[in-house]
């Protein structure tokens, strides 16, 4: 009777776990095979945890052999975690993989100890493929939105495996016990697993390097002692307060200085800010004409100041400028912005603060010993600097009337934020973009509070994006991390509630006391040509007359390249400007 019962006890562990290995199989083919959105992806991926969970427990999962204890454990914690999953609605993306990330480690672990009390090949396969596993957890971490397609393609190939696996491994260990009577046989067949799980090991290790060397940027020196000013400072703005001789990245035929100056912070208060000034080597004693140049996106923190690159005049038009400063005797002036060398955060995208930073530049310079500068100057800039190039010329009569604007010309501007914030929300940029404005204008504008309003999952990355800059090796691991945030990083109702009432207020819409160009590429996936249109149309409506110019084919930074035909009709539009030349609106 005792014997009967053990068969029939045998036979229904092996229907449960065929059952158990089919329903694997069919979780994990519908992941691979079907395109399902992302709640439908993670309930599968609970799911096929919950039936591998089961399947350990009842050692029908042809792991190898373990002691009852860990298996139960282990099925145990990985039924569990499949559960939570599939019950926890309200858990952002990261949290679940947490959880299925602690599923796949102690999985992991499972096969290694299960490998340890089998055969030979079965122990070194069990234990590459299990650090393999643990590796694979620590990566699906480092990159979340990856890792939800590694849930639908990784995770699926894994339940289908153990389905599998269950099904046939009793009777592959059956033809394994004959293959070991006949010595020397099927030797590269036994050793077949181990191959495959060293060569899967090799490949989540080459991840887990390549994955440091994206993420880690670059290693640029932070601010030394020239950016820190002595107290107590000057009561107005514009005062030249130090300057040294520039020798890193200066053009042929140029030269160039660091200088520290005052400006306005956000509250008002007057602060020091830094810059860079590039004049002809070969200059006379009379005034040079002045561009006054606001640079593009480069950051939040103070390593990320444009004078501290090893090319400080590379960033937009860079080519526009060299040949403006070699070819034309111009002079021209950046400023850093404030929190961009100096100490603090930089009030990214604030309108006003990046036009006195830029008009204060323009100021200090003329104090510069050894340049003799004009007070007629044209703005230039790209991207954020576009933006900030329109703000200088919306208030330069009122904040800096001693200088004369003779043109402003923005290149691919940041011009109306709320819809560039609305249309990029769920793209790569748009994010990186979001994580600026989310980590400085917490403290631009604590009323706002965003800290706390960003979307669950999303903290994280936004943090460590802030920490990076927007050039140079910065550049890459700050995208790379962005496409890391798994979702938009404000939720709908932040976005159409104060802060895109914010983000308004701080998007130009003159007027301008000079003519204004404003150039855009076509094909530039961060600042959208039809955004620029529909802003340029509602310049043009308010009287604004605008030379508006599209370039095909252009992208964000392809629209100011030395080889995009922008380059040469910047240079013939801003010398056109120094001599009065009659502007050629397009409205």
């Amino acid at each position: 009777m005792s014997e009967m019962g053990d068969d029939r006890s045998g036979r229904t562990r092996r229907v449960v776990g065929i059952v158990l290995a089919m329903v694997s199989i069919a979780a994990g083919s519908v992941l691979i095979l079907a395109h399902l959105a992302l709640p439908e992806i993670v309930r599968l991926a609970g799911a096929g945890l919950v039936v591998v969970g089961l399947a350990t427990v009842l050692g029908v999962d042809g792991a190898g052999h373990s002691r009852w204890w860990a298996r139960i454990l282990t099925g145990v914690a990985t039924a569990a975690a499949g559960i939570v999953v599939l019950v926890w609605q309200s858990a952002s993306i990261r949290s679940l993989l947490w959880v299925m990330v602690t599923a796949l480690i102690v999985h992991g672990v499972h096969t290694i100890v299960a490998a340890i009390r089998s055969e030979t090949d079965r122990r070194v396969a069990g234990v590459f493929s299990g650090a393999a596993a643990v590796l694979l957890g620590v990566l699906c971490l480092v990159w979340p939105v990856l890792a939800i397609e590694l849930i639908a393609f990784g995770v699926g190939a894994w339940l289908v495996f153990v389905g599998l696996r269950g099904l046939l491994d009793p009777l592959l260990h059956r033809r394994r016990e004959r293959a070991a009577a006949r010595a020397g046989s099927g030797r590269l067949r036994r050793w077949g697993r181990t191959i495959l799980a060293v060569t899967v090991f090799l490949l989540v290790a080459a991840l887990a390097v390549g994955s440091a060397l994206l993420l880690r940027g670059d290693d640029r020196p932070a601010p030394d002692d020239f950016y820190t000013s002595t107290e107590p400072l000057p009561a107005e703005p514009g005062v030249l307060l130090r300057a040294e001789t520039l020798g890193v990245g200066v053009p042929a035929g140029a030269d160039a200085w660091r200088i520290l100056y005052t400006s306005t912070a956000p509250d008002e208060t007057v602060v020091a800010v830094s810059g860079t000034v590039i004049a002809p080597a070969d200059r006379g004693t009379d005034a040079l004409p002045l561009l006054s140049v606001a640079h593009g996106t480069t950051g939040i923190v103070p390593r990320c100041a444009p004078s501290l690159s090893p090319t400080p005049f590379s960033d937009g038009a860079g080519a526009a400028l060299t040949e403006m400063v070699t070819e034309h005797g111009w002079a021209g002036v950046i400023s850093d912005y404030v929190g961009l060398g100096t100490p603090g955060m930089h009030p990214y995208l604030v309108g006003q603060v990046e036009a006195r930073n830029v008009l204060d530049a323009s100021r200090a310079a003329q104090q510069l010993d050894g340049v003799t500068l004009s007070s007629d100057t044209v703005v230039w800039g790209h991207s954020q600097g576009g933006h900030g190039a329109l703000w200088t010329g919306q208030i330069a009569q009122d904040y800096a009337p001693e200088l004369t604007l003779l043109g402003i010309a923005g290149m691919a501007p940041a011009t109306d934020l709320y819809t560039l914030a609305e249309l990029s929300k769920d793209e790569v940029g748009g994010k990186t973009v979001s994580a600026y404005i989310a980590q400085s204008w917490n403290e631009v504008y604590p009323e706002l509070d965003l800290a706390g309003h960003l979307n669950p999952g999303t903290a994280h990355g936004v943090e460590r994006i802030g920490d990076l800059c927007f050039n140079e090796k910065d550049a890459i691991a700050a995208l790379v991390r962005g496409t890391q945030i798994p979702e938009q990083v404000f939720p709908d109702a932040v976005l159409d509630g104060d802060l895109g009432a914010t983000l308004k207020e701080n998007s130009p819409t003159g007027p301008w006391p000079a003519p204004v160009l404003i150039a855009q590429g076509l094909a530039d996936p961060l600042v959208k040509p039809a955004m620029q249109q529909d802003w340029v149309d509602a310049r043009c409506a308010d009287g604004e007359p605008l030379d508006y110019r599209t370039y095909p084919g252009r992208d964000h930074n392809g629209l100011v390249a030395a080889d995009s035909p922008l380059t040469p009709q910047l240079v013939s539009w801003t010398l056109d400007r120094w001599n009065r030349a009659a502007p050629t609106p397009t409205c």
